[in-house]
């Protein structure tokens, strides 16, 4: 039995009291960044084939189905507002397309073909790298994809839940961040979920500092989109350029359209 689906180790949670219940939980997830702690050598590998190959011209792809597609879709979509990175550059692919971040859609998953289809409206390059995303490690929306993937010579990788996966048999550099049985027997939304998140953060967020996005520990090239955020990059400037007039410094960004690009119009002049 996959260890994403053994019972769960705690018994009766229809009778606990709310307080039980969340101290378990919490006790549960306390143990998701020591597992995904040891899938950090495998990490390295992903992002530094990642940041080779963006550098190339390459873009980073993440399939999943149901939950798993739905984290990769959420990583995928927060890159260009944080780091200013184009939309193109890691595409977020769900089985079911795009209704299916709401709301399922039967046997989307379950298409072995329907993954590599998926991603043939976006023109495949050699330097594109694919990571599949399923805790189970056993959909067949994300191997299908994967697998093709590879035999065509594109880099790949996968995150799952469980050890000695399928998924993890078809990829280049598999990661597998096994947090056990979930709290709610199953229910891998829980922890095996968590451990996905943490993991596409570790990836996405390294990918973009090396790629030069961060300048000490600053977005840098975040995009303008509210107050808050010109806000922050004003002060970032201030900060950054030696600027004590908060209104320059924000004349310079809103001119500029970036932290970076006010900073070195402002040290250059």
């Amino acid at each position: 039995m996959k260890i994403t689906e053994q019972p769960s180790r705690y018994s009766d949670l229809d009778k606990m009291s709310t307080l039980e219940l969340l101290q378990n939980m919490n006790r549960e997830d306390k143990t998701v960044p020591l597992a995904v702690e040891k899938c950090i050598p495998q990490i390295e590998k992903i992002v530094d084939g990642i940041v080779e190959r963006v550098k190339r011209g390459g873009r980073l792809f993440y399939l999943g189905a149901g939950t798993s597609g739905r984290l990769g879709i959420l990583d995928a979509s927060e890159i260009p507002p944080t780091y200013g990175a184009p939309y193109d550059l890691v595409i977020g692919l769900i089985a079911g397309g795009d209704s299916a971040i709401r709301r399922a859609v039967e046997a989307a998953e379950d298409n072995w073909e329907m993954g590599w289809n998926d991603m043939q409206q976006f023109g495949i390059d050699i330097d594109d790298v694919v990571i599949g995303i399923a805790a189970s490690g056993t959909t067949p929306y994300v191997i299908g994809a994967v697998r093709e993937a590879k035999k065509r010579g594109l880099l790949t990788g996968c995150v799952t839940c469980n050890p000695n996966s399928p998924l993890a048999a078809e990829v280049d550099i598999p990661i597998e961040a096994v947090v056990g049985p979930e709290f709610v027997t199953g229910s891998t939304r829980m922890k095996s979920g968590t451990a996905q998140k943490l993991v596409l953060n570790m990836i996405s967020t390294t990918a973009m500092i090396k790629l030069g996005h961060v300048k000490g520990n600053k977005m840098v090239d975040m995009q303008l989109t509210n107050a808050k955020l010109v806000d922050r990059g004003t002060k970032m400037i201030m900060e950054e350029a030696s600027i004590e007039d908060y209104e320059l410094a924000k004349s310079l960004l809103l001119e500029h359209g970036s932290v970076r690009r006010a900073v070195d119009f402002y040290l250059n002049r």
